[in-house]
């Protein structure tokens, strides 16, 4: 922050007008703007809209007097800071520069005034308060950083305890698991036993690598092995993959997918992930026997993906951080909601790293939300 974008403001008071063009002409330089005041009644308005940087007060003037002019402006909290040079015409005997001292000035020029000692006077106190300004921005950004820090860790830390809760539960449900199949193997108890294992297993795997799929795309290490896909494909297999999860919320499913066939130059896996983590955050967030709809249809050459459905809704402050990592909406008791709340968030990066984009299309709280992929398809890509 410097004078060239933001100007530099010097006070200039004097009682006659072409002493203040003088001055003004004198002083004249890039970035520096000469506010001009004919009493001291019109500089102490200009003092209370500008940050002034320097005060050149004439001593004699009618009503108001330089001296009582700079009393005022030490009384007053915004222009206390300001340096006073006064400018005489007469001798300045001991007294009366005593008095301009106390009265806060800094110097005392005599009339008739020597330009290049003005000049260079003037100078220090320009720069000097171009260097203030800059330590007040710099000061006020790492306040901003600080800020940003102590967000940052807490976030962290919320996370810590999300992860430490979520890989808790599958871990001691596999403990379990294994102690009551030393002692029921052989029997038909042990199969079941198994198979509530390896969805816990299943869980513990997908909960790693969302983690490391964030890591690898902050890090550029993620690469999409791009093939020639049906969307209706990678739609079909990501509804089969959360059909388990919206059938045990007793969810109604409503699929509206355009029966023109769709071609997109993506990454089949990711695509069924895009799907899927949408599809699962819908179910998670909708009360038992909602609905979930997934629209999916071309406009303009783009594939638009809209998931639907009548959950908890987002809160109107929360809405604008909602893909943001560890973002999460809490359920309406206060309580945090199952996950890492990494799931949009690497969506959002899934999406973008297909040239695509992530939205909010609409959140009413208590009533629903709506997501909206936009990928381009084949044909856009041609075009």
């Amino acid at each position: 922050m410097t004078s060239e974008t933001h100007p530099i403001y010097c006070l200039l008071v004097d009682d006659l007008a072409e002493n203040l063009l003088a001055l003004e002409a004198l002083l004249q330089r890039d970035g520096l703007v000469c506010l001009k005041a004919r009493s001291g009644e019109e500089a102490l308005e200009l003092l209370l809209v500008h940050d002034v940087a320097l005060a050149l007060l004439d001593v004699q003037m009618p009503g108001m007097d330089g001296f009582e002019l700079a009393e005022y402006m030490r009384g007053n909290e915004r222009a206390r800071h300001v340096p006073i040079i006064f400018v005489t015409a007469g001798t300045t005997d001991l007294q009366r520069r005593f008095r301009g001292y106390e009265a806060g000035a800094v110097d005392f020029i005599q009339k008739p005034i020597e330009a290049d000692i003005l000049r260079s006077k003037a100078a220090v106190f320009f720069d000097l308060h171009d260097q203030r300004r800059q330590i007040v921005a710099q000061r006020d950004e790492m306040a901003k950083l600080a800020a940003a820090l102590q967000s940052a860790d807490r976030r962290k830390n919320e996370f810590l305890a999300i992860l430490g809760h979520e890989l808790r539960n599958p871990i001691a449900a596999l403990a379990a698991g294994l102690h009551l199949l030393e002692r029921r193997e052989g029997t038909d108890a042990a199969r079941e036993i198994r198979g509530r294992m390896d969805r816990h297993v299943q869980h513990l795997s997908r909960l790693i690598e969302d983690i490391l799929d964030i890591a690898r795309i902050d890090q550029g290490k993620i690469s999409l092995k791009t093939q020639r896909i049906s969307l209706q494909d990678a739609l079909g297999f990501a509804v089969e993959a959360c059909q388990p999860a919206i059938e045990a919320a007793q969810h109604r499913l409503v699929l509206d997918i355009t029966d023109k066939p769709v071609w997109l130059d993506a990454d089949y896996a990711r695509i069924v992930q895009i799907a899927a983590n949408l599809l699962n955050n819908a179910a998670k967030y909708t009360p038992a026997g909602g609905e979930v709809r997934l629209t999916a249809r071309v406009v303009d050459g783009w594939a638009e993906i809209e998931v639907a459905d009548t959950g908890i809704g987002i809160p109107t402050d929360m809405q604008a951080r909602i893909f943001d990592l560890f973002a999460q909406v809490k359920k309406p008791n206060g309580d945090p909601q199952e996950g890492l709340g990494i799931g949009l968030a690497l969506v959002r990066q899934l999406v973008a790293l297909h040239g695509g984009g992530l939205s909010l299309k609409q959140s009413v709280p208590g009533e629903g939300s709506v997501f909206q992929v936009r990928l381009p398809t084949v044909e856009a890509l041609v075009a």
